[in-house]
């Protein structure tokens, strides 16, 4: 259930955390702000990235296929931003092509953290595609495919997935746990944990997200798919995509 998480999560937004989002955008567009542009958010989860894009002037058009995440956004949207004409919230489906056919087109289309969650992540990254006007930005955040890595991590969140609601935060806390305790020992061997301790404090600085409710994605979200760079760099070229920017992921992250 990916909106509780994200309406969890709306309770304890601040300023700090959408300006972190707004700054997130504007690094990773290479822009001042995106005043006069379209902004299409595919899976808007939680609505910060609608948000932040509104309140950096672009015209917004959210959805979601999940209920409580649409609520989320238009939430957001009537506490900072109530009647606003230019910024649209509702239901739909990124594997639906009539419903994409149907929005028209965008300067920019943004993705993160979703595709990869509707069961049939190849035919979302496709129609993820149609939106994009001739000349426009397509951002696509994926999970990185590390073989036998993933597939163990498949294995955890299916497990989550079918424990009775009682232990799933028992579940969640342990493997939780886990991986900050991994983190903290990999940063001690190389005599490094004051920048461990330093990434802590700065956990919301980036993409104004929390590391909480981050982790309840991780090891909840579910269905659970995965691709290198290079395969996804390959399926967008052969659909008429060049890469402006890319990232790989160092491990399992997006």
């Amino acid at each position: 259930p990916f909106g509780k998480n994200w309406a969890a999560y709306l309770k304890n937004i601040t300023e700090e955390k959408i300006a972190a989002a707004q700054d997130s955008l504007l690094d990773l567009f290479g822009m001042s702000n995106l005043a006069g542009l379209t902004f299409l958010d595919v899976g808007c989860g939680s609505g910060l990235f609608s948000l932040a894009a509104r309140r950096l002037g672009a015209t917004v058009h959210s959805f979601d296929y999940d209920p409580q995440s649409v609520a989320c956004t238009r939430e957001l949207r009537a506490r900072f931003f109530p009647g606003d004409s230019a910024w649209t919230v509702e239901s739909g489906s990124v594997l639906d092509r009539a419903y994409l056919e149907s929005l028209g087109q965008f300067d920019v289309v943004y993705s993160w953290g979703v595709l990869h969650h509707t069961g049939a992540m190849w035919r979302a990254l496709e129609l993820a595609a149609l939106p994009v006007r001739h000349g426009g930005l397509l951002l696509v955040a994926i999970y990185n495919d590390c073989g036998a890595t993933s597939r163990r991590w498949r294995a955890v969140k299916r497990l989550y997935n079918r424990l009775p609601a009682v232990l799933k935060p028992v579940m969640a806390a342990l493997v939780w746990a886990f991986m900050e305790l991994r983190e903290a020992l990999g940063h001690a061997r190389r005599l490094q944990l004051g920048a461990y301790v330093r990434s802590l404090r700065q956990y919301r600085r980036n993409r104004g997200m929390s590391r909480w409710h981050n982790a309840l994605d991780w090891i909840g979200g579910y269905p659970y798919e995965y691709a290198g760079a290079a395969r996804l760099v390959a399926f967008y070229a052969e659909r008429g995509f060049a890469v402006e920017r890319l990232e790989e992921a160092q491990g399992l992250g997006c």
